[in-house]
């Protein structure tokens, strides 16, 4: 089954809303007239606005790094789907695994957050991933297979629409290191399988599975050219037109 590759860029806590303005410009140059691909960038909070406006007519999203569950109340510090959206936002990650291992975020809650998102129209880009303690206790699978149970638990597969799903293992999220594409095509091949037996196989062919670990131009060409990978959550190399140009660039020449 032809899945479109999807390009997205988690910039974290980096940028103000001037510093994305100039980072922004360039990327609409150099990369705003892409076809084939699925192109997000997903600024922190502040720039959203600034951002936004500068993609608008491009074939460029927006998206957001997380949200909560609810639709408004008394949560200081929080953002709702409702807000994204008025923002323009197309996406939201969710399930991050520095929104777990910092802020104690839980299947459960992801879980929560998964409805909240696709109730708004929101397209969800869901994150799992091993640390390397468990890669290296070679429960992998083990720790995917709970975390998939968890995040789409009661759930049928008509509610779910376009999900992304993005596969991230902690243990190369910004340290250098990244899985090789032998590995992360095995780890993509078991979690298409995983939610092929939780709902349909069909519809697991159909979904789009992201790599997501220090992603750069020199390693983008041997991951997407693995047919269960269908493109790249990219942190660091996200952060300059350069590299994020030249990543996209690869996904456009490859798209499937």
């Amino acid at each position: 089954m032809k899945r479109k590759l999807i390009i997205a860029g988690n910039w974290k806590m980096n940028k103000t809303a001037l510093e994305a303005e100039g980072l922004v410009k360039d990327l609409v140059s150099n990369i705003g007239s892409v076809q084939k691909t699925d192109v997000v960038i997903c600024p922190p909070f502040t720039a959203l606005e600034t951002v936004g406006r500068l993609i608008d007519g491009t074939p460029i999203a927006l998206g957001a790094q997380n949200m909560h569950w609810e639709e408004k109340g008394a949560f200081t510090g929080e953002i709702s789907a409702d807000m994204l959206k008025a923002l323009g936002c197309r996406y939201v990650i969710l399930g991050h695994s520095e929104r777990r291992q910092y802020f104690g975020e839980t299947d459960e809650g992801v879980n929560k957050k998964l409805r909240a998102a696709l109730e708004a129209g929101l397209q969800p880009i869901v994150c799992v991933g091993e640390t390397l303690k468990e890669r290296e206790a070679r429960v992998t699978e083990k720790v995917l297979s709970d975390q998939l149970k968890g995040v789409f638990r009661n759930f049928a597969v008509e509610e779910l629409g376009d999900v992304i799903l993005a596969y991230e293992p902690v243990w190369a999220i910004g340290t250098g290191r990244t899985a090789s594409p032998q590995q992360a095509a095995q780890v993509h091949r078991f979690i298409r399988g995983i939610l092929g037996d939780l709902f349909t196989p069909h519809w697991a062919q159909g979904l789009r599975i992201q790599y997501g670990g220090s992603v750069k131009p020199e390693n983008i060409r041997n991951l997407l050219a693995e047919v269960n990978i269908d493109g790249a959550l990219v942190g660091g190399a996200s952060l300059d037109n350069g590299p994020f140009a030249r990543i996209v660039a690869v996904a456009e020449e490859m798209s499937r």
